[in-house]
């Protein structure tokens, strides 16, 4: 088995994605990524008071959590750090679900969260259970699963995706195959066609007197440097009024608006670069408060109007992880 696996983890190297055949390397979510992509538990706390207090977050009971058991032999595990924001988890990370249903008839797709405080969040509001990765795994092995896949819906390779691995390695003995899918943004292909997404998804607001400015979450790991090389692709590609910042790392706010002010605009539109719209989304971009990047702008003299809609709802980033999950079921052949 020792040989398998070696000879898994150099395939998972030449082909991007990570696959095990008796190891692995994985761990634990939206908004915990690291410091991360997705957010911390300190974080994803504060956003559960948050929403609760100020915010009508949908109806609970149209979304699927995908805990059933009778998985079957073949099982993709998609996991997400998830968030209490019942209407934004149907349209995104239940949507991203769907897309790899429909894509992988022959798998039963299943759903994790790594935040511990969002599933408990949810359990004690909602009254809806939610596995954690753990849980997700321990149900897979009861169910005699023998392929595994596992699908991250994180926006980058970071802390968390290497706190999933890690979790993963645990029970690498545990299944025949195991394979585990790359993050939104790993390689150059990824970054052309997100893109492209986000490009087309704004199109009518491109009218020359405005700028569009996604808001990321960001990280003090390397992998923040995502945010720069999209800013850089957007510039490269003639999209000169389109600005990327983050919440948590640089570019900073303060840094969007400088950029920002160098240009003629009348008018900001503000979007979440998230795979989700939670708290960071309505509060710390949308929101009323002091301090948002709304009011921020407003402050400055623009007119801001905000898209608060996650990057899962767009059909084109569900693609690249079924696409990502694609490669890591073709891995294991």
């Amino acid at each position: 088995m020792k040989q398998r696996v070696v000879k898994a983890l150099l395939v998972s190297t030449l082909m991007g994605a990570m696959v095990l055949t008796g190891c692995s390397t994985g761990s634990k979510e939206e908004p915990a990524e690291e410091k991360t992509e997705e957010s911390e538990e300190a974080e994803a706390e504060d956003a559960e008071e948050a929403d609760e207090e100020n915010y009508e977050t949908g109806d609970a009971s149209l979304d699927d959590p995908r805990n059933q058991d009778e998985i079957g032999e073949q099982e993709l595990l998609v996991v997400s750090f998830g968030t209490s924001y019942n209407d934004s988890r149907r349209l995104t990370i239940g949507a991203i679900e769907g897309a790899m249903e429909e894509a992988f008839p022959d798998y039963s797709v299943r759903r994790g969260f790594t935040s511990q405080i969002i599933i408990d969040h949810v359990k004690s509001r909602d009254e809806v259970t939610i596995d954690n990765v753990e849980e997700a795994l321990d149900r897979a092995v009861d169910n005699g699963v023998k392929t595994l896949v596992i699908q991250p819906t994180h926006l980058m390779n970071g802390l968390e995706y290497d706190e999933l691995m890690e979790e993963v390695t645990s029970y690498s003995d545990a299944f025949e195959k195991i394979a585990v899918g790359e993050p939104l943004l790993t390689s150059d292909a990824d970054f052309e066609a997100v893109m492209k997404a986000i490009t087309e998804d704004t199109a009518e607001y491109d009218d020359g007197e405005t700028a569009i400015c996604f808001m990321g979450h960001g990280t003090e790991a390397e992998s923040n440097a995502v945010y720069s090389k999209m800013q850089e692709l957007l510039t490269e590609n003639g999209y000169d009024n389109y600005y990327i910042g983050t919440v948590e790392a640089e570019p900073s706010l303060d840094d969007v608006l400088a950029a920002v002010g160098e240009g003629e605009y009348k008018k900001v539109v503000l979007k979440p670069l998230m795979i989700v719209a939670g708290d960071h989304a309505n509060n710390d971009m949308a929101g009323d408060e002091e301090g948002s990047w709304k009011t921020a702008f407003e402050d400055a003299g623009y007119e801001v109007e905000c898209v608060v809609n996650g990057l899962g709802e767009l059909e084109a980033i569900q693609n690249i992880f079924v696409e990502h999950a694609q490669a890591a079921i073709d891995s294991l052949k």
